[in-house]
C-alpha cells in the first residue's frame, strides 16, 4: 500500500515538472521588447576637421651672442629676463691681454715703418746710382729686394695692428637687437675659450609678445596642412586655457625619429600678456577643414541601417531605391513605415556631418534605436551607435 501510494506522489511530481516545462515553452513571450527610434533634427552649427600633433614655444626671432676672443669675464651687466637694447653692453672680458697685443703690434708697425722708409731712401739711391751704371746688378737687386722686402712686412703689421684693435673690440659684449636675455650661460671670473667656435655667453628672445610653436606632424597628416589654416593649442601651465594662433609655414624637410617621419609646422602664437614661456610643450589642434553656419546632423545618422528582424516587428521598412543603391541616405519616420532620403554630405568632424542636399533644417532624421530587451546583433548596433571611420582618430 505504501508503495502504490509513494509511486503516486512521484509520478505526480514528474508530471507538475513536465506540464511546467512546456508552460515555459508554450507561453514564453515572444523574444524582444518594446522599440524606441532616436530621433532628431537637422539644424545649422559649425563643424571643424583638425588633425593633432605636439610642439614646443619659442620666441618668433632669437640670437645666440658668443664672443670671438678668448678670455676671463670680467664683468657681467645683465641676468636673466633682463630687457636690452641693441648695442646695450651686456659683458667685458678682461683687457690686459689683448691691450698688451695691440701695444705689441703698434710697435712692430713703428719698427716696420722705420725699416721700410729706410728701404725706400736706399733703393731710390741704388736705382740712380745703377742707371749711371756705377754700381753692379747684384747690388742693385740686393737694394730692390730689401726695399720690396720692407713694403711687405710693413703692411703685414698694419693688418696685425688692425687685428689687436678689432680683438681688443670684441672684448666687449654687445646686444644685437632688442629684447630680453632668457639665457646666461657664463659668470664672472669663467674663462671662455673661442679657438674652434663661437661660445654662447646669452641667448636673447627679441620679442616675448609674438611667440610661434614648432609642430611636430606626422607624415600621415602634413598633406592636410596649408599656410594660414586656424590653429588652437593648449600648455600644460595653463590646462584650462585656450590659446589660438595661424598657420605660417610648413617645412619641407622631413625629420626622422624612431622611424617616424615628420615635418616642422611653424605657427604664429600672439602672447600679448606673456603667458607663453620658451620652452613649454603645446598640445595642438590644426583646422584643416572648417564649415560655419552649416546644416548639419549628427554623423550616426548616416550610418544606421533599420535591421528588418528588429525594426521589422513594429515598423514598415521601405527599401531604398535601386537607383539610388551606394549613395549616402538618412532615414526619416512617417507613420508607421521608415523611408531612406538621399542627401548629399561635406566635411564630418566633432560628431557631426556636413549635408549639402537632400535635407532642409528641422526635419526629423533617426539616428539610432533604444531598446532594452532587444539583443544586438553587430549589423544592427552599428545602425544605433557612430562607429569609428579609417582615419578619424586624430580628428576632433
Amino acid at each position: 500500500m505504501k508503495r502504490k501510494l509513494m509511486k503516486r506522489i512521484v509520478a505526480i511530481c514528474v508530471a507538475v515538472v513536465v506540464l511546467g516545462v512546456l508552460c515555459i515553452f508554450l507561453f514564453k513571450p515572444e523574444k524582444g521588447g518594446e522599440i524606441t527610434l532616436e530621433q532628431t533634427k537637422a539644424s545649422i552649427g559649425d563643424i571643424g576637421v583638425c588633425i593633432t600633433a605636439t610642439g614646443t614655444i619659442e620666441p618668433t626671432n632669437q640670437v645666440e651672442v658668443g664672443t670671438q676672443v678668448s678670455g676671463k669675464i670680467a664683468k657681467l651687466y645683465v641676468d636673466y629676463n633682463s630687457s636690452v637694447k641693441q648695442g646695450q653692453i651686456l659683458a667685458e672680458l678682461d683687457k690686459e691681454i689683448l691691450q698688451n697685443e695691440l701695444y705689441s703690434a703698434q710697435s712692430a708697425l713703428e719698427s716696420a715703418r722705420i725699416e721700410y722708409e729706410y728701404q725706400q731712401k736706399n733703393y731710390n739711391r741704388s736705382k740712380v746710382l745703377y742707371q749711371q751704371k756705377l754700381i753692379s746688378d747684384s747690388e742693385y737687386d740686393e737694394a730692390l729686394y730689401n726695399y720690396q722686402k720692407s713694403k711687405t712686412e710693413y703692411e703685414r703689421s698694419k693688418t696685425e695692428l688692425s687685428k689687436a684693435k678689432t680683438n681688443l673690440g670684441y672684448a666687449t659684449i654687445y646686444s644685437p637687437i632688442d629684447g630680453t636675455v632668457i639665457s646666461k650661460a657664463v659668470e664672472e671670473g669663467q674663462t671662455v675659450a673661442a679657438s674652434f667656435s663661437t661660445p654662447t655667453l646669452f641667448t636673447i628672445a627679441q620679442d616675448l609678445t609674438q611667440m610661434q610653436v614648432v609642430a611636430d606632424v606626422d607624415e600621415a597628416d602634413i598633406g592636410g596642412v596649408q599656410e594660414g589654416q586656424r590653429v588652437t593649442f593648449s600648455v600644460d601651465a595653463y590646462p584650462r586655457m585656450t590659446f589660438e594662433g595661424t598657420v605660417k609655414q610648413v617645412r619641407l624637410e622631413g625629420i626622422e625619429n624612431s622611424n617616424v617621419i615628420t615635418y616642422e609646422v611653424i605657427i604664429d602664437a600672439p602672447n600679448a600678456d606673456l603667458k607663453l614661456k620658451p620652452g613649454l610643450t603645446a598640445n595642438v589642434s590644426i583646422y584643416t577643414q572648417e564649415a560655419n553656419g552649416v546644416l548639419t546632423v549628427p554623423t550616426k545618422a548616416l550610418s544606421f541601417t533599420p535591421d528588418k528582424e528588429i525594426i521589422g516587428r513594429k515598423y514598415k521598412i521601405n527599401p531604398i531605391p535601386a537607383n539610388e543603391a551606394g549613395s549616402k541616405h538618412v532615414w526619416i519616420l512617417n507613420g508607421n513605415s521608415l523611408y531612406a532620403k538621399k542627401v548629399e554630405v561635406g566635411i564630418s568632424g566633432n560628431g557631426s556631418c556636413q549635408i549639402l542636399a537632400g535635407l532642409e533644417k528641422g526635419e526629423t532624421i533617426i539616428s539610432g534605436i533604444k531598446s532594452k530587451d532587444i539583443p544586438m546583433k553587430e549589423d544592427a548596433a552599428q545602425g544605433a551607435f557612430s562607429m569609428p571611420r579609417p582615419g578619424d582618430k586624430k580628428k576632433k
